[in-house]
């Protein structure tokens, strides 16, 4: 991508965000796509958080626009953020394996949150959607988002 299609890509990335958070009037959806299929890694990783959300299958990852691919190309690309939200996908499903894989790419993809996880792989954690599936536990004080 060169430097001026990046700056518009950029541009349109913002105001699919804008349209998404309800600061714009519009469609966010068809724009996030566009950029997903043009290899916008961010907005791969929001459109893969969209489509994963609310106990939505994850996909295959071989489809070109299910959430499985679209936060693994955008992991191949670099985008630390993707590995680290696919994690805490799987762990809200309970596939313990799954969060610890993709954590793990996460932290040597340079994310320090997920090298904490890492380092004390807790089983539990302290968010609303560790609840659904039995593994809430109480805040402590080392918890950043306490």
């Amino acid at each position: 991508m060169n430097q001026r299609s990046s700056k518009s890509a950029e541009r349109l990335y913002q105001q699919a965000l804008n349209i998404q958070y309800g600061k714009e009037r519009g469609l966010w959806l068809p724009k996030m796509t566009a950029l997903a299929l043009r290899g916008h890694s961010d907005a791969m990783v929001d459109l893969a958080d969209w489509l994963a959300g609310d106990d939505s299958e994850l996909g295959s990852a071989a489809a070109s626009l299910s959430a499985a691919s679209l936060y693994n190309r955008a992991y191949r690309k670099g985008n630390a953020r993707a590995a680290h939200n696919l994690a805490m996908t799987l762990f809200n499903r309970n596939d313990l394996f799954g969060y610890r894989k993709w954590m793990r790419k996460a932290a040597r993809a340079g994310d320090d949150a997920a090298r904490l996880q890492v380092a004390r792989f807790e089983i539990r954690l302290p968010h609303a959607a560790a609840r659904k599936i039995g593994r809430k536990r109480p805040e402590h004080e080392r918890d950043e988002f306490a």
